[in-house]
């Protein structure tokens, strides 16, 4: 017996524990006929309050009996949990790209700063009503210590991770390091191809990271389906809306514009479009500020990885050194300094994490912000549907930000074209390097069961059989 699967059957097989029916907690595990555990992503489950908690703690699998985590990019809902795993007896590896390794490094440490503050702040509200006390999931010390179980791979290299399991590596164009886990499974002396997308990019929605691009062919498919039901809008009308935003906000209303905004990745795409507005002498002379001191680790990272960019963008920098910057922009690494922006007179634009309005310097900005008409807040990103995103995008008109109760009186705004991920067309042209009949199997996860439900019909009109949308906890052989 090993991570709860009975290892007398025939082919290896997959059990769908993570982002299945919902879009948080990316986990999917592969158990062969040998009895190797090879968990596909390690993400957490976000959105939901202590049924979250619950939700992350309990595995559904031993982390001891885990040989290997393949993971596909660093973002929370993907790679959140590898310290909790560490900390409960998980010593395998952590196989992922080279970009993938390093922006780890940061972001798994500021997830459990996150948990330790917000922890320690809901602590004292418990003790106060008498209420026993809670630990954070993991701590900086278990996040720190987990990195010494990554190995980094260059995109597109074939990776031998021992004598029956292979790994390639190739680009998503969701965030920095995004890949495709093209793996080769050897199983009774047969090749089987199983490939994970992870979460897929735009085609042309990136102005910074390379765009996606072809991978092997795969006997199974497993893939996300965030946005299986929409279409986006095109990158030059994405940037006009956001720039008549900020004009409607700042100038006509003389009021703040906030922009939760996910650290690595939409950070960084949203600072660059206005840095190219205020290039042009088209931005209002407004103060930017960036409060995340997560996103100026992550810019750091960026910089490191040139591989993982555009050629358009690699070319501006030839002339400019410092693209996430110019004279009007202000990155706050201080708490105080965030604390001090609630005093800040005049109108102004914060951009802060987490994106989807769950934890992090943005709930602060809300709570001080949301009651007020004069200000817009901006999503740029999905929210899933448990968020407080989700609940201010949906129209409700109060809603509890650490434990308050807050009027919605500011404008509410989105911009989903700003989002990672790719809308149906594109997942669809993004399996155009695949041959249809060639997939015996193709599972959705990542993705809302309605959407999914809709989006399996889209693939079946484009030549896709044999659809899975698993539910949590199936298991299939394959």
């Amino acid at each position: 017996m090993t991570a709860g699967l009975n290892c007398n059957f025939k082919n290896m097989k997959i059990k769908f524990i993570g982002a299945a029916r919902e879009v948080t907690g990316s986990k999917h595990l592969i158990t062969t006929n040998s009895g190797k555990t090879i968990l596909l992503d390690c993400g957490m489950f976000q959105g939901k309050g202590l049924e979250t908690d619950n939700a992350n703690r309990n595995l559904m699998f031993d982390p001891e009996q885990i040989d290997h985590i393949i993971l596909t990019h660093a973002h929370v809902d993907h790679a959140g949990l590898i310290p909790y795993l560490y900390k409960m007896g998980f010593r395998g590896s952590v196989i992922c790209s080279n970009a993938t390794r390093d922006l780890c490094a940061i972001m798994l440490a500021d997830c459990a700063f996150i948990q330790e503050h917000d922890t320690h702040t809901f602590n004292k509200r418990r003790a106060k009503k008498g209420l026993p006390i809670v630990s954070p999931l993991y701590t900086q010390d278990d996040a720190h210590k987990c990195m010494n179980l990554f190995i980094g791979v260059p995109n597109k290299m074939k990776f031998r991770i021992d004598e029956n399991l292979k790994v390639k590596f190739t680009n998503t164009g969701h965030m920095l390091g995004s890949g495709v886990a093209n793996m080769e499974i050897t199983e009774n002396g047969a090749v089987k191809r199983v490939a994970y997308t992870g979460d897929i990019g735009r085609p042309d929605g990136n102005s910074i990271i390379s765009h996606p691009e072809p991978f092997p062919q795969a006997d199974f498919l497993i893939a996300e389906s965030t946005y299986g039901n929409r279409l986006h809008a095109d990158n030059i009308a994405v940037e006009e809306e956001l720039l008549s935003i900020i004009v409607d906000t700042c100038v006509r209303k003389r009021g703040k514009l906030i922009i939760p905004a996910f650290s690595v990745g939409r950070t960084q795409e949203v600072v660059y479009a206005i840095k190219n507005f205020f290039n042009e002498d088209r931005l209002p002379k407004v103060d930017v500020f960036v409060d995340s001191p997560l996103a100026i680790n992550a810019t750091s990272v960026f910089r490191a990885h040139p591989e993982c960019c555009n050629k358009d963008f690699l070319e501006s920098m030839k002339t400019d050194h410092n693209p996430f910057g110019f004279a009007n922009l202000h990155y706050i690494t201080h708490q105080q300094d965030s604390k001090n922006l609630n005093e800040h007179k005049g109108p102004c634009i914060i951009i802060s994490a987490s994106g989807m309005m769950e934890a992090g310097r943005v709930k602060h900005h809300l709570a001080n912000n949301i009651s007020s008409p004069k200000n817009t807040v901006l999503a740029v990103g999905y929210c899933a549907p448990t968020t407080l995103g989700s609940r201010i995008l949906r129209g409700d008109r109060e809603v509890s930000i650490h434990g308050t109760v807050y009027k919605v009186k500011a404008e509410i705004r989105s911009l989903d074209s700003f989002s990672g991920h790719a809308d149906y067309n594109e997942m669809i042209q993004f399996f155009d390097c695949q041959d249809k009949a060639a997939i015996k199997k193709m599972f959705l996860v990542h993705g809302d069961y309605e959407t999914q439900i809709n989006y399996r019909e889209f693939l079946k009109k484009s030549g896709f059989k044999n659809i899975e949308i698993p539910s949590q906890g199936q298991v299939f052989e394959i």
